[in-house]
């Protein structure tokens, strides 16, 4: 078995696996844990009592964090020539149609969101196996798929994550950094853990949120009081 790093080591020490945290507690311990050289994710993992198998428990979303996550999203906008210069003016990072939908099918992929005009989508369906696994494919619940091409492109540069289960049940998003202080994680994680609390498939019978963890990049998970989210 690979040995721990000492940093690591310390880390872990800091958390107590039988002890389930309050959202608070788990917020300082996430930073306390974290033991990089790098700005390192804030990550939330939640099992849920859900069969994704079922189109009716499918949980997908959308959320606007209040402080962001951190991260300079990489933007696309796969928009008509009539929409170019707004998506630019918003901020994003690359703008075009066929150029870039050639350049998606030869394999590039540096890009974090992709922003389409309603014309695109026929383009790119021949891409969704390429789009689909890496969770680039527009889609219109996301709000990724518009005629407002700057109001979306501000909202992802703004923070706006999409998020869905996986075939596990398990859903995993990251929520902002460990440079960020214990309370603009809180409010992420509270804007994040809400919305999947609204989202409760009618259809879910039983335990819906079964588990919830808390972790920074490479450290320890923190296990969250399922009281801290359900009360959202």
């Amino acid at each position: 078995m690979a040995k721990r790093g000492k940093k690591y080591e310390q880390a872990v020490a800091l958390v107590n696996p039988e002890m389930e945290y309050s959202l608070e507690e788990a917020c300082d311990l996430v930073k306390k844990t974290s033991s990089t050289n790098f700005d390192a994710s804030v990550d939330i993992d939640i099992r849920l009592g859900v069969d994704p198998r079922h189109a009716d428990q499918m949980v997908r979303g959308t959320v606007s964090l209040p402080h962001g996550t951190g991260k300079d999203v990489r933007v696309l906008a796969l928009v008509n020539e009539a929409k170019q210069d707004e998506a630019r003016e918003a901020g994003a990072d690359h703008v075009g149609m066929d150029d870039y939908i050639k350049k998606i099918e030869e394999g590039w992929a540096e890009i974090d969101v992709i922003i389409a005009t309603p014309d695109a989508m026929g383009k790119l369906g021949k891409l969704g196996r390429f789009l689909g696994p890496r969770g680039l494919m527009p889609n219109p619940k996301s709000g990724t798929v518009t005629m407002d091409v700057a109001d979306a492109v501000k909202t992802v540069k703004a923070g706006q994550i999409d998020f869905r289960v996986d075939k596990f049940g398990i859903l995993h998003t990251s929520i902002g950094k460990t440079s960020f202080d214990a309370t603009k994680i809180k409010d992420n994680a509270e804007a994040f853990l809400s919305t999947v609390m609204r989202l409760k498939p009618a259809s879910s019978k039983g335990l819906y949120v079964k588990s919830v963890f808390m972790s920074s990049t490479m450290g320890p998970s923190i296990p969250l009081s399922r009281s801290a989210v359900t009360s959202l």
